[in-house]
């Protein structure tokens, strides 16, 4: 059995376990949790989506944690340390007790071959036993029904969006993707949809198997005033709360899916009004439309697909003017890379791109036939995104906006540096 006290060591041994890095299905990872008794004691919230996924569980950490609850967080992927993904109170935990996790896992699950996803939900889950939370908040990796994190039964699933993305293990249309992220919902327990049109596919699932379907602007909605907003939920109403810290258009409606849940588990986790509204002030999710203190103005992005790519514009046509316009970009050969120029391409002045160092980059020379097929001239490449954004700040004046996006990747190079500072 492997064995080391080192987390660096133990990540590159979990990554050679399973042959390929995403092997979709629930039968190895529910085999180990069977052999760990791993049943979580109190209530969890599954959280699936195109996007939103990573900010819909930021609220409900911070709503749950203000409230007096110990909240136990898995998300992915991390930006700079692994620890990010297994979180309590929003807290990465300790090298110590991921380590203790993978243990565990590596005594109980014998041969059976573990993707590196697999891993991580296991672990999180035994963490968060060991460590006695009083919810867990798991997020979907990719889709939801085959996803390692539904072996684990949900007392409230949540999607928040869906779109186009991942079509190679989801499906080529919102139907069929729709289908497979409903596949966390459980009989008889609230299943929240939270975009409009309800999609049929979801529809039909939960109308399947009993789930208790609750959809945004039919049985919770919101109302936005200037500086607050209300949340409108079956009968009951919550007013004037603070526009959420987190930066974008599309916050209030991810903040509305997590309050929803938040009301669906009221009985068993209440929360007061002081507590939705500090959580919405403190929670935070980095790299999701996130802007660095200082000028020029700079945004970080994560955002990698068409869906993310919309919201993106749509936050940044809402910001003050800009003298000239910059992005540092780069993307992963496996996104859909011609949408989303599409989508930004009006956005920008001028593109800084260079390729990522990661198996799955695209070529620099192909993103940059990409951009030029699509009509953007002002293109420079850098050796890596380092380099690309070092050279934004050094030609960018004071009244400039430099935007850093495309992949989690892209940014978590500039992440990485700040941190090293």
């Amino acid at each position: 059995m492997f064995t080391s006290h080192s987390l660096d060591n133990w990540l590159q041994y979990i990554e050679s376990v399973h042959p390929q890095t995403i092997d979709m299905g629930l039968a190895r990872t529910k085999q180990v949790q069977e052999k760990l008794n791993l049943k979580p004691q109190c209530p969890v919230i599954t959280v699936s989506g195109t996007n939103g996924k990573g900010s819909v569980c930021a609220y409900l950490t911070a709503i749950y944690h203000e409230a007096g609850f110990k909240v136990g967080t898995l998300t992915s992927p991390h930006l700079i340390r692994f620890n990010e993904r297994i979180a309590i109170n929003a807290e990465p935990v300790t090298d110590e007790l991921i380590i203790q996790a993978f243990e565990a896992i590596e005594q109980a699950r014998g041969d059976i071959p573990l993707t590196y996803f697999e891993f991580n939900t296991l672990a999180a889950v035994w963490v968060f036993a060991q460590q006695q939370t009083d919810v867990m908040v798991l997020e979907v990796g990719l889709g939801g029904r085959l996803d390692a994190v539904n072996v684990f039964d949900t007392d409230c699933a949540i999607i928040t969006s869906v779109d186009i993305d991942h079509q190679d293990y989801l499906g080529t249309d919102l139907e069929t993707i729709g289908f497979e992220k409903a596949g966390i919902f459980r009989s008889n327990k609230p299943a929240i949809f939270g975009q409009q049109p309800l999609l049929n596919s979801v529809n039909k699932h939960a109308h399947d198997i009993d789930a208790q379907l609750l959809c945004y602007d039919t049985d919770f909605s919101i109302r936005t005033m200037d500086n607050q907003w209300d949340f409108l939920f079956k009968d009951k109403a919550r007013h004037a709360l603070p526009i959420p810290t987190m930066r974008g258009t599309y916050q209030i409606q991810n903040a509305s899916c997590a309050l929803a849940a938040i009301e669906c588990l009221y009985e068993q986790l209440p929360v007061t009004i002081g507590a939705i509204k500090r959580g919405l002030i403190k929670a935070s999710n980095t790299g999701r439309f996130q802007i660095l203190p200082g000028r020029p103005m700079v945004i970080l992005d994560v955002g990698h697909n068409p869906h993310a790519a919309r919201a993106l514009v749509k936050s940044l046509n809402l910001l003050p003017f800009a003298s000239k316009k910059i992005a540092v970009f780069s993307m992963l050969a496996d996104k859909d890379i011609d949408e989303v120029i599409e989508i930004c391409k009006g956005a920008f002045d001028e593109w800084f791109i260079a390729p990522l160092n990661v198996p799955r980059a695209v070529a620099i020379d192909v993103l940059h036939q990409k951009l030029n097929t699509h009509g953007i001239k002002q293109i420079q490449i850098f050796e890596n995104i380092e380099t690309a954004y070092q050279h934004a700040l050094s030609c960018a004046q004071e009244s400039d906006r430099i935007t850093v996006f495309g992949s989690f990747h892209t940014v978590a190079e500039i992440l990485t540096q700040h941190t090293l500072k």
